[in-house]
């Protein structure tokens, strides 16, 4: 059964919040982390992307880059820009963005939990990034940013949650600069958060909706302290790791769509045609942008026209994973029509969040590539089944947004 546990977490001080919030360290390049946080020396980018503080590295994986980023974490905490609160807490982390809200608790989660399977996976990491958040965590002695969890609706956690804010005023209370509320309340009140976890004591899964390398990260920091401290109890902090963790239905997935720097050798007629060849029905829907409708529907555009590209039933398999349409695109038309083996390490491909809109797909697809694929979005349902099923997605299947504001909490091991 799952685990939430409170803690003692580490966060700006309220009138400071909106100098320190940042977007998570992997949505951004070098580049862009340096001018995001110019002139802005509380920006939480120094503590989690600090090579942009040390120009003169060319290796942002340098162990000096972790220890500046400690460096800075210590100083914002004696200038007072970090506080930690004095008792174990929850807290109750809401965004909002174009009207939709999502409501989720900020607590801290078992390795031993995430270890056995009680919070569920549905992708692969790649041990660069792991031993980057691994060098990150251990340096700065903290969970320095949260993990994105959800599990099924629980009418009675939505009733506690908003019974407790109900006519309360949060601590943090505003919009960042990506048009992204933010809004955070303590629950410091011990009866209702025995209540909370107990209730959730009652859900016998989680499931990782994104941070899939920050979680395996937080669990090898763990088990590392474990081996430097062969008498723990297992109540000690770095058995435990922060995660916001949302109902599913608060949240959505966004399509995570395709663009192809090239044909492969065909022409656009050629190419056309070997798709409807593949099992497909093409239709030009002309120069206005079409958007894919439902499961199994695609749309391309390619040399100034948008085309509706549908799925005839015989290529829709049995398995979970084969049927998803990122799988169904990749094992009928760009593995084995446009040549791209791995979409994972082609330089012939790329990949654009829907929240960008279809107007970035036939950007890219008119300036540096040439044709683009748009995909219907994966639901929280079928996340949810691949992970019970204990299966893998296929890389780039899906995009959450809003994202998670980074540091505005931290956990401290």
């Amino acid at each position: 059964m799952a685990t939430i546990r409170p803690f003692r977490a580490v966060r700006p001080a309220a009138d400071k919040a909106e100098n320190v919030i940042a977007l998570p360290y992997d949505v951004m390049n070098r580049q862009e982390a340096a001018e995001m946080a110019e002139g802005k020396p509380y920006s939480f980018l120094h503590i989690s992307r600090a090579e942009i503080d040390l120009s003169f590295l060319e290796d942002p994986y340098s162990k000096a880059v972790y220890q500046k980023g400690r460096e800075n974490f210590d100083r914002m905490q004696e200038e007072g820009v970090y506080l930690q609160d004095e008792n174990p807490c929850l807290y109750i982390y809401r965004q909002e963005m174009n009207g939709r809200y999502q409501t989720g608790i900020v607590g801290c989660f078992s390795i031993d939990e995430y270890e056995n399977n009680i919070i569920r996976k549905h992708e692969l990491t790649r041990l660069e990034k792991e031993v980057d958040r691994i060098s990150h965590f251990d340096a700065c002695s903290a969970n320095t940013e949260p993990v994105f969890l959800t599990y099924r609706r629980n009418s009675h956690i939505d009733q506690m949650i908003a019974d407790f804010i109900s006519g309360k005023q949060p601590v943090y209370d505003f919009y960042s600069k990506d048009g992204i509320g933010h809004s955070l309340w303590v629950l410091d009140d011990d009866m209702l958060i025995e209540r909370v976890c107990r209730e959730f004591s009652r859900i016998d899964r989680l499931y990782i909706a994104d941070g899939h390398h920050r979680s395996a990260s937080a669990c090898e920091v763990g088990k590392k302290r474990r081996s430097e401290n062969p008498d723990y109890d297992g109540t000690e902090e770095f058995n435990y790791f922060m995660a916001v963790i949302f109902p599913d239905s608060d949240l959505k997935i966004y399509d995570y769509n395709r663009v192809v720097k090239d044909l492969n050798g065909f022409t656009k007629e050629e190419l056309l045609d070997e798709i409807s060849k593949a099992g497909f029905i093409v239709t030009c829907q002309g120069e206005r942008p079409y958007r894919p409708e439902k499961t199994h529907e695609f749309s391309i555009y390619l040399d100034g026209n948008w085309y509706k590209m549908e799925t005839r039933p015989e290529l829709v398999p049995e398995n979970v994973i084969g049927a998803l349409d990122v799988s169904i695109l990749q094992d009928n038309v760009l593995g084995p029509i446009l040549g791209i083996g791995d979409p994972r390490t082609d330089s012939r491909i790329d990949f654009v969040g829907g929240i960008r809109g279809l107007e970035e797909l036939s950007r890219r697809a008119d300036s540096d590539m040439k044709l683009a694929f748009a995909v219907y979005p994966v639901t929280m349902e079928e996340l949810m089944n691949i992970a019970d099923c204990g299966e893998i997605m296929p890389p780039k299947s899906t995009w959450f947004e809003p994202k998670l504001g980074s540091g505005l909490f931290i956990h401290k091991i």
